[in-house]
């Protein structure tokens, strides 16, 4: 289904792809590029990968074949082994190793495009806080046939941890703790706290018509705790494939205001507007996990441009913060372009320029780079959610299961 998606995409970026294509081939002017330059490059990046592992699949399909023809099955159910983790090991590989090769030739900086829900990518954020939903009783008959959804009244998020005492050696070492005060140290306090949420909509694809027409007139709604936006006047008239490319900006108060709702109704002159799909995002897992879901990391640091940093806290603020946490070693930064973190080294480059074109020296670039490499860290170390663009489905409670 996801190369479905994908074919799907590339029919609709006709003119998108295009304009992408023409990047590559001049070399791009910075003042002309934007956050959809960035958007559209790493849509070409993906179907390229995507094209990239269909040839692979049935060039090994071929080989099979060959392969049974002579009469060796049995290698040939071997080779059927070999080839799915090869695959699965190109789709983990995407953003690292084959970037660098594409910047030189197209020097224009790419985010992660997920064509599926960013929770899928990360284990749904229950790195270590858990989510346990409270349902209300059931009374008498007329509750049986009430769904789950209906009956929960609030959720219960935490983590339980059951040990032996007293504690094996690897516990202790591993966790860095004092057992004696348990093993939840690390844990933010869960006091109210207030938040600055952005959304940013990109674009939906393939809505559902809602109209005689075979069209439907979608507009945005969000949804979070006592805010309830809908961009109304903002409807985009007969289109099943609207490009919307808002920001929205919500202030809210974890715990109570977590559950984020966007929605896409269809705009009706007489009676009332349909709800066409919704997709809901736990924010607070998100804010608490330790892949940092935050606001994405991106490729490269940068202080002007259309590849601004965009976090409120710079690389190396984040680093101190992660290795201060994670009770990790560092960060140590050295003469020559050299970081050490834990028991490793890193290297980049150290001077940054700012719109003037004037050099000067910065650790932020070194930063970066351990963030990127977060996963390679021992113990304290895992996956940071990478700048990006996820895909989710948009669910009507009234067709259950079917994506709008």
């Amino acid at each position: 289904t996801e190369e479905e998606k994908e074919k799907k995409k590339k029919k609709k970026k006709g003119g998108g792809g295009g304009g992408g294509e023409e990047v590559e081939e001049e070399e791009p002017d910075e003042s002309m590029l934007d956050w959809w330059s960035k958007y559209f490059a790493s849509i070409e990046t993906m179907k390229e990968q995507l094209r990239q592992q269909e040839a692979a699949a049935a060039e090994a399909e071929e080989k099979e074949e060959m392969e049974i023809a002579e009469g060796s099955k049995g290698q040939g159910k071997n080779k059927e082994k070999s080839k799915a983790p090869k695959d699965d090991k190109k789709k983990k590989q995407q953003p690292a190793p084959e970037l660098p090769e594409k910047k030189s030739k197209q020097k224009i900086d790419e985010l992660k495009v997920f064509n599926k829900e960013l929770e899928t990518e990360f284990d749904n954020f229950e790195d270590w806080l858990h989510t346990f939903n409270l349902l209300r009783g059931k009374i008498g008959d007329n509750d049986d046939n009430a769904t789950e959804e209906e009956r929960i009244v609030g959720r219960f998020k935490g983590s339980m941890c059951v040990y032996k005492v007293p504690l094996p050696d690897d516990i202790t070492k591993e966790a860095g703790y004092d057992p004696n005060f348990g093993m939840f140290q690390g844990i933010p306090s869960n006091d109210p706290i207030n938040v600055l949420v952005r959304v940013y909509i990109v674009r939906a694809t393939d809505l559902h018509p809602a109209d005689i027409n075979g069209k439907a007139d979608p507009y945005i709604a969000i949804k979070l705790g006592k805010t309830d936006i809908k961009d109304k006047e903002n409807y985009i008239s007969k289109q099943l494939n609207p490009v919307f490319g808002k920001s929205f900006d919500i202030e809210a108060t974890f715990p109570m205001e977590s559950m984020l709702t966007v929605a896409v109704y269809d705009w009706d002159l007489v009676g009332t507007d349909d709800l066409i799909g919704e997709t809901k995002i736990d924010l607070e897992n998100r804010y608490y996990s330790k892949h940092r879901a935050t606001c994405g990391v991106s490729q490269t640091y940068s202080i002007h441009g259309y590849n601004t940093w965009r976090d409120p806290m710079k690389p190396s603020q984040i680093l101190s913060k992660l290795c201060k946490e994670g009770k990790v070693d560092g960060p140590h930064f050295g003469p020559g372009g050299r970081v050490k973190v834990a028991n490793r080294v890193f290297t980049g480059p150290t001077e940054i320029e700012d719109e003037n074109g004037q050099k000067k020296q910065t650790d932020e670039h070194l930063a970066l780079t351990v963030l990127r490499h977060w996963e390679d860290i021992p113990r304290a170390g895992c996956k940071l959610v990478p700048e990006h663009v996820e895909t989710r489905p948009l669910l009507n409670p009234d067709k259950p299961g079917i994506e709008q």
